[in-house]
C-alpha cells in the first residue's frame, strides 16, 4: 500500500510501493551501501528540490542517514529523513515504549507534565497533565530543560526501553507530595488526548484535543464526532498544540468531520498535491469525504504551538477556503511539503520530501507557520479541560464574545519541552494509495 504521510520533524509524508523503474532491494542481506545507491537514486529522480540539492559524491558515504543529511535542500528543507523500518512502523502503528509523558516548564521555572497517554504506568497512577515535578531519580530535571541538556535529561530519565524504573516525586494541584516508582512499558498511544463539550453562552461547543494523525486515530476520531454529533454541538475548539502531523488520510477524515462533505452540491477540494516537473503525473486533489457525522460548521477555533506541524497545518490550510478558522497560542511550524515513503529491504524507510500542499485556493506556502489570531502561551499548570488554562480560556473568549481579549501585559515565553518520541515524529504527513 502506498500512503502519504505528513510529518515534522515536521514531515509531509507519503508511503509509496516501490515502481519497477525504481530500486527496491527485498533481501534480509541488504547492505548498506546498497541502501545508499537506492536513496541516491530516489532524490535525484523524486525529491522536490532535486535540482537545487548540493553536489555530493555518493561514495564518500558508507550508509543512508549521512547522505539524506548531505542532498536535503537545507534553506527549506528540515523535514526529509531516513528511519530504522521496524521503528517507524511500530510508531506509526501507535505502539510506544516509554513513561508516555512530554515534560515542560512554567513560569516559575518548575517542571510540569505537559502531556500523558491514557496506557502510560504514569497516568494509571492518576498523574495528570500539570503535576509538578519535582525530582526525577533524586534529581531536579527543570535546570536540564531549561538549558536544552538533553543529553544529561537522557541520562536522568534512561533510554527508552522497557523495563527502565524510574522515581517521580510529584507536586499535586492540592499542594501534596506523591512518590511514584514507574516503569517504562510498551502500549498504544492515544492520539484523542480528550473530548468534552463546553455549554457557552454562544451554544454548545465541542472540545478535542489531537495529538498525531496515525492508523488508531481513525477510530478515536470516530468514537469523539459521534459524541459530538449526538450532542448537537455547534462550534468546536480544536487543540493541535502538540500534534506534529502523520497519515494525510486522517487528516481529510477529520477535515470532513468538522465542515461535512464540503460546501455545495459537488464535494470541495481538501488539498491538492504537486510534485517536481518529472513526477507531474502523480499530482493528485483529495476532497472532503462522505461522511454522516460532519458538523457542517463554518468557524473553527485551532489551539496551535511550535510543534503544530504538516498534517495539521494542512487541516487548517484545508478548511480555510470554507471555514473561518481562529487560531490561538503560537505560530505553527510551517510545512507546506509532504513525502513519498519506500520501505528498503524492510531495513530503512526513506522519507524525502516529494510534494507541495495547497488548499481549494492554491494557498499554501506557509514556510515560516500559520501565525495565530490571538498569541498565547502553552499554559501546562493547567490540565486540558480546565477552564483556566490560558488557551482554552481564549478560545472560550472568543467563542462567546466574537473577538480575541486584549493584548494584556502578561509577557509571551515559549516554554521547552522534552517528548520521548523519536524525532522523525515531530515532522510527519503520509498519503494512502487510492
Amino acid at each position: 500500500m502506498k500512503r502519504l504521510l505528513l510529518l515534522p520533524v515536521l514531515v509531509l509524508l507519503l508511503f509509496s510501493s516501490c515502481r519497477k523503474e525504481e530500486p527496491s532491494p527485498v533481501n534480509t542481506g541488504l547492505t548498506d551501501e546498497q541502501a545508499r545507491d537506492s536513496l541516491y537514486y530516489l532524490m535525484n529522480t523524486w525529491y522536490y528540490w532535486y535540482s537545487e540539492m548540493p553536489v555530493v559524491n555518493k561514495t564518500s558515504f558508507t550508509e543512508p542517514y549521512g547522505l539524506m543529511d548531505a542532498m536535503r535542500y537545507k534553506p527549506l528543507d528540515r523535514w526529509s529523513f531516513v528511519a530504522d523500518y521496524d521503528e517507524f512502523t511500530a510508531q506509526m502503528k501507535g505502539t510506544f515504549v516509554g513513561h508516555g509523558i512530554r515534560i515542560g516548564v512554567d513560569d516559575s521555572d518548575e517542571a510540569r507534565i505537559a502531556m500523558i497517554y491514557s496506557g502510560s504506568d504514569l497516568y494509571k497512577a492518576g498523574v495528570r497533565r500539570g503535576w509538578i515535578i519535582k525530582s526525577v531519580n533524586n534529581t531536579d530535571i527543570a535546570p536540564l530543560i531549561i538549558s536544552g541538556n538533553a543529553s544529561a535529561y537522557n541520562s536522568v530519565l534512561g533510554p527508552g526501553e522497557q523495563g527502565i524504573t524510574n522515581i517521580f516525586v510529584f507536586g499535586k494541584p492540592n499542594g501534596t507530595e506523591v512518590t511514584i516508582s514507574s516503569t517504562k512499558s510498551k502500549f498504544t498511544i492515544n492520539s484523542v488526548l480528550h473530548y468534552d463539550t463546553l455549554h457557552l453562552s454562544s451554544g454548545i461547543t465541542g472540545h478535542l484535543v489531537f495529538e498525531s494523525f496515525i492508523e488508531p486515530s481513525s477510530n478515536e476520531l470516530m468514537t469523539a464526532f459521534s459524541f459530538f454529533k449526538t450532542n448537537n454541538v455547534q462550534d468546536l475548539i480544536l487543540d493541535l498544540r502538540y500534534n506534529t502531523g502523520g497519515y494525510l488520510y486522517v487528516a481529510q477524515e477529520l477535515a470532513s468531520y468538522i465542515t461535512g462533505n464540503g460546501p455545495g452540491s459537488v464535494q470541495a477540494t481538501f488539498a491538492k498535491l504537486s510534485y517536481n516537473d518529472q513526477k507531474q503525473t502523480e499530482n493528485s486533489i483529495y476532497t472532503f469525504r462522505n461522511t454522516s457525522l460532519g458538523l457542517n460548521l463554518t468557524r473553527l477555533i485551532v489551539i496551535t504551538s511550535r510543534q503544530t506541524a504538516s498534517a495539521s497545518e494542512a487541516v487548517m490550510n484545508g478548511l480555510k477556503p470554507f471555514v473561518d478558522v481562529i487560531g490561538i497560542g503560537d505560530t505553527t511550524t510551517g510545512k507546506p511539503t509532504g513525502m513519498n515513503g519506500w520501505d528498503v529491504g524492510k531495513k530503512y524507510w526513506f522519507w524525502p520530501v516529494t510534494f507541495k500542499i495547497v488548499n481549494n485556493n492554491n494557498e499554501g506556502d506557509y514556510f515560516s507557520g500559520i501565525i495565530p489570531a490571538k498569541v498565547e502561551a502553552d499554559d501546562i499548570t493547567h490540565d486540558f479541560n480546565d477552564r483556566h488554562e490560558l488557551c482554552l480560556k481564549e478560545a472560550i473568549n472568543y467563542l462567546t464574545t466574537g473577538t480575541v481579549s486584549g493584548k494584556g501585559f502578561r509577557e509571551f515565553r515559549r516554554y521547552p519541552q522534552f517528548s520521548e518520541k523519536p524525532a522523525w515524529m515531530n515532522n510527519t504527513f503520509i498519503k494512502e494509495n487510492r
